[in-house]
């Protein structure tokens, strides 16, 4: 990518004034509702709006026309039924705009004459100097640029190192969400809807050269370059971690995607095959996506093949070896000198030393936890341990110890003061799982204890998970991402 084009996608993520055409003053559109959500995210560049009536809106004058606004625009966002968005787009083009998110649907995804006919025009104008994202999209979201997309007000501020593209704009907004809630923060979010212009091969060439992203997260109906796709795939995932989701493998999937963005879906062998040679990770559906971006941001990037269990109850023992196994990995039982070390911190009776640790009691001490992490990794196989906190269990405790609440009883705080300590005198990373399984009003509280700690777990850098299930297949994408890598390295030299 030249240094020009680099220039124009720095002024779209990064805009210092921004033109919003087709606001109302009154109801609701699309205009008047990402205005209100810039307003609300804070952007703090320049907000022009624009609508032919005039007038003043949220304390903003709203200009009769592009041509109208004083100085120059870097990006455009256009809100204007279908038929008006060629004469918006070349308006922001001979105004110096770097680029238009166009959130108006109604072009090729409708498959009508007057639909393609309509992308096609504005396509004509991107080659004459400006970059359009659309149409039929949700834009995009950049917390450094104070950017953020329809409807987004509440998206996190916080930048971060997960860049995601995205050819659905409902997936956009729901990984945002899901991201948020899981510690992920992000670099850039690009909802591409139909792709006239900037499309996905485009975007993972810049991502793979942009310096505040480290993990690129994709979801892909279809390409139209499938050489060009590859080629770019394979560069940029020898340098950084991209996980696919890739919609439309299925014949009846297929079909929807062709209704929905106007690409082809494509066959499930031959996606899986790209996906292999270029070392690009596969996710089947955003879970699993926001699960991998997790650990590839918060892990060491090595190869792990044997986990140290800490947790309560019997049963979990037999499930995580059987976890493990299915992905490769084992629970392998834990040296004699380390087990004499460990069994005189465990509560009795009903505990373990071996591996899984069972401290037979769904509440133990950070001091105990402590202990039980420090001296677990001292076990040299051991290359990563699993922390169970089965919290849902508090609210019952609570009430048969006689405390005033949850909080009262369980120091949340000191125990993830305690994991983490443990990772840092260790140097062996720890991967947190959260379960909620209650779900009555009654567990309100408890549900909220569950939000703080995972929040806390993540400001320190640590993984949270809310099954075993999720975390182990995580370490699994990461260890065969890593695993591959090295590979192609060393065949390099």
């Amino acid at each position: 990518m030249t240094g020009t084009a680099n220039d124009s996608l720095k002024r779209i993520f990064e805009p210092e004034s921004i033109a919003i055409i087709g606001v109302a003053t009154e109801g609701f559109g699309f205009g008047r509702g990402i205005l209100i959500s810039l307003l609300a995210y804070g952007y703090p560049g320049k907000i022009y709006p624009v609508n032919p009536k005039g007038g003043v809106t949220h304390g903003l004058t709203i200009y009769r026309s592009v041509e109208e606004i004083p100085g120059r625009i870097d990006f455009g966002i256009i809100a204007v039924p279908a038929h008006k968005v060629p004469e918006a787009v070349e308006a922001c083009r001979k105004k110096g705009a770097a680029g238009v998110e166009i959130l108006s649907s109604g072009f090729r995804e409708t498959g009508t004459p007057e639909g393609i006919d309509l992308e096609e025009r504005i396509s004509r104008i991107a080659a004459e100097g400006i970059r359009i994202i659309g149409p039929n999209c949700f834009g995009v979201y950049s917390p450094r640029g104070g950017l953020t997309f329809l409807p987004g007000p509440d998206l996190s501020r916080e930048t971060g190192p997960v860049a995601f593209v995205s050819q659905s704009g409902g997936h956009s907004i729901d990984f945002a969400h899901m991201g948020k809630w899981k510690g992920l923060a992000f670099s850039k979010m690009i909802s591409l809807g139909n792709g006239t212009d900037l499309r996905e091969t485009e975007l993972l060439r810049y991502l793979g050269s942009d310096p505040d992203t480290e993990v690129i997260g994709m979801y892909i109906e279809g390409v139209k370059d499938g050489h060009g796709f590859f080629d770019a795939l394979h560069d940029v995932a020898s340098r950084k971690p991209v996980i696919v989701l890739k919609g439309g493998l299925s014949e009846s999937g297929g079909r929807a995607v062709q209704s929905h963005t106007a690409s082809m879906g494509g066959s499930s062998i031959i996606w899986e095959s790209v996906f292999r040679q270029c070392n690009a990770i596969q996710a089947y559906d955003l879970g699993e996506l926001s699960d991998y971006a997790l650990a590839l941001t918060m892990l060491p990037h090595r190869e792990y093949r044997s986990i140290a269990i800490v947790g309560g109850g019997g049963a979990l023992g037999v499930y995580a070896a059987d976890m493990a196994e299915r992905y490769g990995m084992s629970i392998p039982e834990l040296k004699e000198d380390v087990r004499r070390q460990i069994d005189p911190l465990l509560p009795k009776p009903g505990s373990s030393a071996r591996n899984p640790i069972d401290i037979a009691n769904p509440y133990v001490t950070p001091e105990v936890l402590n202990g039980v992490l420090v001296r677990a990794a001292q076990d040299d196989v051991i290359d990563v341990q699993i922390v169970i906190q089965l919290l849902y269990h508090y609210k019952a405790l609570a009430i048969s110890f006689g405390a005033d609440s949850v909080k009262t009883l369980t120091p949340f705080r000191e125990l993830a003061d305690a994991i983490d300590d443990a990772v840092s005198a260790t140097k062996k990373p720890v991967i947190v799982v959260l379960p909620d399984l209650k779900r009555e009003v009654e567990s309100i509280e408890v549900t909220e204890m569950i939000r703080e700690t995972r929040k806390i777990l993540t400001d320190m850098g640590i993984p949270v998970y809310d099954d075993l299930r999720s975390a182990v297949q995580s370490l699994n994408a990461l260890s065969g991402y890593c695993r591959k890598k090295q590979a192609r390295e060393k065949a390099l030299r």
